[in-house]
């Protein structure tokens, strides 16, 4: 049990940077997954899309939108992002109008339609 004790603030030591000034000694790094989060649509979905769609096709082709309004219900927003370390280093929109239950309008981030 002591030796235990006596290793744990080593072992804890270990894992932390050590900073030497004149000394360049390479330290351990915490690993930082890629988080992706939200609704990812490729090209080909996107392709599939056509006005004039109604909902079931578009969520059928899609999937369930990430962000739904009760005060817009005619809008569906597909929304997707890339986290590294932290930092987002990707992120798409795509929205989708409609009128009634047909598609009458689609944003694809910057290039509307």
């Amino acid at each position: 049990m002591r030796i235990k004790l006596m290793l744990l603030p080593l072992l804890l030591a270990s894992c932390s940077a050590v900073k030497i000034p004149d000394i360049n000694i390479p330290h351990l790094t915490p690993y930082h997954a890629e988080i992706r989060q939200g609704n990812y649509v490729t090209p080909e979905m996107r392709e599939q899309l056509k006005l004039g769609m109604s909902r079931q096709q578009v969520s059928f082709v899609l999937g369930t939108p990430l962000s739904t309004d009760l005060f817009h219900a005619d809008r569906w927003d597909y929304i997707y992002f890339v986290n590294q370390n932290g930092i987002t280093t990707d992120k798409k929109t795509l929205s989708l109008f409609f009128d009634g239950d047909k598609l009458i309008r689609i944003e694809d981030g910057a290039k509307p339609q």
